[in-house]
């Protein structure tokens, strides 16, 4: 009788994959306003806004964030209740996939940070031990990826 509640108790992360795929929607929706918003300020200054670049790169964050969210559902979906019609690429067998795959977004969210930084900061001091933190834990979260797939 334990055995059978636990087996069962598997689909309370469906609760998790739910959440997940609510906050990605909406982070995907606050992209778009976001896109929307920057579209607007871009014509209306006809092209004169010197931090439309930067606008531009924090969209790449919006997007990215709602883009682990639903690789985050997709995992624990697949992990725990079974298997989806997915791409190959997005298909996923352990935790340690998971895992690495949401690392590879954090990388690529500090970077576009770091860059939003290096483009709006005017201390070179602050932009090289930004630059630095960044690199500690980008090395961190690699090496993560790459010794914990040995387990």
């Amino acid at each position: 009788m334990m055995a059978r509640f636990i087996e069962r108790s598997r689909y309370l992360i469906l609760l998790a994959v739910g959440g997940s795929l609510a906050a990605s929607a909406v982070a995907f929706l606050w992209g778009v306003w976001k896109t929307i918003q920057v579209i607007v300020k871009l014509v209306s200054s006809a092209g004169d806004d010197a931090a439309a670049a930067v606008s531009f790169i924090e969209l790449m964050d919006k997007f990215l964030i709602a883009a682990g969210l639903y690789i985050f559902a997709v995992g624990m979906y697949e992990l725990f209740i079974g298997e989806l019609s997915m791409p190959a690429w997005l298909k996923v067998r352990t935790l340690h996939e998971v895992k690495s795959r949401l690392s590879s977004i954090v990388i690529l969210l500090m970077a576009i940070v770091f860059l939003e930084q290096l483009v709006m900061l005017k201390d070179p001091q602050a932009i090289l031990y930004n630059g630095i933190a960044v690199a500690v834990v980008t090395a961190a979260l690699i090496a993560f990826s790459y010794f914990g797939e040995r387990d």
